[in-house]
C-alpha cells in the first residue's frame, strides 16, 4: 500500500517542513513521519498539495511531464472578459515561452470557499472576478503570471484539485489519509515499462481515515 495525504495548505504556509524563518510550515499541520510533499504551492497561495510515503509517486505527481492536471480557482482584479479566458485557453506568451492549452472558464466566487486570513484589499471602485484554471504544467507562478499577460492580476488563487483528488471537505489546516493499492496506483498513474511507479511491498494498512484538524 502507498500513502497519500490530501492536505489543504492555508495562506502565508510554506510548502515545506523545513524551519524557514518566521514562517509557518507544513510541521505546524502535519506530524507524520516519512511524507513529502509531491510538488509545491507558493506561500500566498492556497488549496490542495498532496504528500506521500512513496518516492516514485511523489516524482511522479510533481514532475511536469507526467502533466498530471491542477485546477484553480483564481480570483482577479477586474472583470474577466471572454477574450482574456479565450486567450488562456489558447496559451499565453510569457518570458519563458508560450504556456499550453489550458481549460478556463468563468465562474461565481465558489459556495464552499473558507474566507482568507487575512482577506484581500478590498476596493470598492474596482471590481472583482473568479474564474477556473486547469493547466498541466509547473512552471514558476505560472497562474499568476498568465492572468496578469492578459491583462487581469491574481488576487486570490486555491488549488482545487489535482488530477482525480480535490479539497472539497477539508478546512484550511486539515488533511485527510488515504491508502492506495498497487493496482489503484498503476490504473489512475500508468507508468512506462522502464518507470514503475513503486517496487515497494503492500503494507497492512487498509481503507482509509477520516479528516484530521492539523495542529496549530
Amino acid at each position: 500500500m502507498t500513502e497519500l495525504i490530501l492536505f489543504n495548505k492555508p495562506f502565508q504556509v510554506m510548502s515545506q517542513f523545513s524551519a524557514h524563518d518566521a514562517r509557518a510550515t507544513l510541521a505546524d499541520f502535519i506530524d507524520l513521519p516519512g511524507v513529502y510533499p509531491a510538488g509545491r504551492l507558493d506561500y500566498d497561495s492556497e488549496g490542495l498539495m498532496i504528500l506521500t510515503d512513496d518516492g516514485k509517486l511523489q516524482h511522479r505527481i510533481s514532475h511536469p511531464r507526467h502533466k498530471l492536471s491542477k485546477t484553480y480557482w483564481v480570483q482577479v482584479e477586474g472583470q474577466i472578459n471572454k477574450s482574456a479566458v479565450r486567450q488562456l485557453c489558447q496559451g499565453v506568451e510569457l518570458k519563458d515561452g508560450l504556456t499550453m492549452p489550458a481549460t478556463a472558464a468563468l465562474m461565481d466566487e465558489p459556495d464552499d470557499l473558507w474566507p482568507r486570513d487575512p482577506p484581500i484589499r478590498y476596493r470598492a471602485n474596482i471590481p472583482t472576478s473568479w474564474l477556473s484554471l486547469t493547466i498541466s504544467e509547473g512552471r514558476n507562478r505560472q497562474v499568476r503570471r498568465m492572468t496578469a499577460a492578459v491583462g487581469f492580476p491574481t488576487l486570490r488563487l486555491v488549488r482545487a484539485a489535482i488530477g482525480p483528488w480535490s479539497v472539497s471537505e477539508l478546512a484550511p489546516g486539515e488533511y485527510r489519509r488515504l491508502t492506495l493499492s498497487r493496482e489503484e496506483l498503476a490504473k489512475r498513474f500508468p507508468a512506462p515499462p522502464s518507470s514503475p511507479i513503486s517496487r515497494r511491498s503492500p503494507s497492512r494498512r487498509r481503507g482509509s481515515l477520516p479528516p484530521k484538524r492539523g495542529r496549530r
